[in-house]
């Protein structure tokens, strides 16, 4: 099983960082093969940014992600660049505080985690990506709640970890409840 996901938003919404704890989550504490790459802008913030993950039972030949089954989306532009990557029956998360000019592309399933504002209402917009991979593993189960809890705690500053763990447990309620209104 090869497993392709796809995070894409502007610099400073902890972008690269998603991709990095999806890939710890998967193979430190998952026992699967991950490989994550990333690619930005020159800015540090603001600039167009994206993080790629493959995850496969066996060993990965080829880390880069051509036909994504997963795309998380944080921004307009990431929106229009590869919302339509997803392969058909894919899934993808929209953050629809950040993406308002949208034409979804048929044969997918579109998840809309309000992770801005999620993260906005315990205080702290920095978390949204967190908010965003507790969504992603309700709906997409790629690993397990655990492992991708221990991946955040070794990938979040000290002194954040009880808002983190907050944000996750947010955001993988609010997948939960979208997965089982879907029942797909």
């Amino acid at each position: 099983m090869r497993t392709e996901v796809r995070f894409a938003g502007f610099g400073g919404q902890g972008i690269i960082r998603s991709g990095l704890i999806l890939s710890m989550a998967a193979c430190i504490y998952s026992d699967k093969n991950a490989v994550q790459t990333q690619s930005y802008g020159p800015e540090s913030r603001g600039g167009s940014c994206k993080s790629e993950v493959v995850i496969a039972d066996e060993e990965i030949d080829f880390p880069k992600v051509d036909d994504p089954d997963i795309v998380m989306i944080m921004s307009q532009e990431a929106y229009h660049r590869y919302a339509i990557t997803a392969k058909k029956d894919g899934v993808v998360l929209v953050d629809p505080g950040m993406v308002t000019d949208r034409d979804d592309p048929p044969e997918v399933k579109i998840f809309e985690v309000p992770a801005t504002k999620i993260a906005n209402e315990i205080g702290k917009t920095i978390v949204a990506n967190v908010v965003m991979l507790g969504a992603l593993t309700a709906i997409t189960k790629i690993v397990m709640p655990e492992a991708m809890k221990k991946a955040i705690m070794r990938n979040v500053p000290k002194g954040t970890e009880k808002l983190n763990m907050t944000a996750f447990e947010k955001g993988y309620n609010y997948g939960k409840q979208l997965r089982n209104q879907r029942n797909d």
